[in-house]
């Protein structure tokens, strides 16, 4: 299959933020976090030994991927795309790169990314996985540390709570002892992937962009990767988060040499005329117990309409809760702008 052509006939997709974070909601020891409550561990400093104890609580006994699955497909979604790791380092692979991870960490024991897999493939609906490729408080030597005072969704981007020093830092020994290895695992593991949707390339250098791109392709020569890997090594244009653009620029201004990330710069160029914005339903991407700021099922379809109609595919987050459930509001939002495509 012409996997560019796919996915710009594509047009709507739905994307999943969950993990160890959904456990808590966006609170913890009584304080809320940012609106981004998958960001709590870096918004309130939570250490990473109380943090890791959260893996001994994960047991989402009404986690279905076949129910998930069924449900983006009858939303009218035509890929899924889910975080197999956030930047809490926490994978939900079995990763022998290391066992902080579903499988090894928690009482839950399953491997959601190789169960969601399965279940695309039963029901027709492409697979694409999310990978926090830079970021990774559970590392000493997670990426972030040279970002200075740019702002983020926690309150740094590197974990210098546990790891204070981060003139000590070392990117390189966490991209080749986990990073690296572990986009392997997923490239290797789960079957026919339509894309990488990597994220906030902070730290990392050009040649390890590089790196990563050229893996996927070894592996996966159709599957697609986003912009955010960073370094200007990409298939497709990610919009910043939520973006809805004036305009796009044309494509014949695509120049990899130039192009490095900042989510704040508006569109870049797209070597094969490829855009998409991932969005939220309420503010989070990850599960918030106390965020009710709902778009409604009218506000979900104009967006969607003027993004397809600039070309650009909208995918769409729904954080689901501990127990594995996609949160009731969700459904019924998107159930009913199913109703009216």
């Amino acid at each position: 299959m012409d996997m560019k052509k796919w996915f710009k006939e594509a047009q709507y997709g739905m994307m999943v933020h969950w993990g160890l974070y959904s456990l808590l909601g966006g609170e913890w020891d009584g304080a809320k976090s940012s609106s981004y409550a998958e960001w709590i561990q870096s918004n309130l400093r939570i250490p990473g030994a109380e943090y890791g104890k959260l893996a001994q609580a994960f047991n989402p006994v009404y986690f279905n991927a076949d129910a998930w699955i069924r449900f983006a497909k009858e939303c009218g979604m035509k890929y899924f795309v889910i975080t197999s790791k956030h930047h809490d380092g926490f994978a939900l692979f079995r990763s022998k790169a290391d066992t902080f991870n579903v499988v090894d960490a928690t009482p839950f024991g399953r491997d959601v990314i190789g169960e969601l897999s399965e279940a695309c493939y039963k029901h027709g609906l492409k697979f694409g996985l999310y990978y926090s490729q830079d970021l990774d408080w559970h590392e000493e030597h997670g990426g972030g540390y040279l970002s200075g005072n740019i702002p983020c969704a926690g309150q740094s981007w590197c974990n210098d709570w546990d790891f204070p020093d981060n003139s000590k830092k070392d990117f390189d020994i966490c991209f080749r002892n986990k990073i690296k290895p572990q986009v392997e695992e997923i490239l290797r593991g789960y079957g026919e992937l339509c894309l990488i949707w990597f994220d906030v390339p902070m730290t990392i250098n050009d040649a390890q962009s590089r790196e990563l791109f050229d893996l996927v392709k070894k592996y996966q020569p159709d599957c697609l990767i986003n912009s955010r890997l960073g370094n200007g090594a990409y298939d497709y244009v990610s919009l910043g988060d939520n973006e809805i653009p004036d305009s796009l620029p044309p494509n014949e201004e695509y120049d990899p040499s130039r192009l490095n990330f900042n989510d704040c710069d508006g569109p870049k160029p797209s070597p094969y005329g490829l855009y998409e914005t991932a969005a939220t339903i309420n503010n989070s991407w990850g599960y918030c117990s106390w965020d009710h700021d709902w778009k409604n099922a009218d506000q979900i379809l104009a967006i969607k309409q003027k993004l397809n109609g600039m070309g650009i595919n909208y995918l769409l987050n729904v954080g689901p809760d501990h127990l594995g459930r996609i949160p009731a509001a969700s459904q019924k939002i998107l159930r009913e702008a199913a109703r009216r495509l």
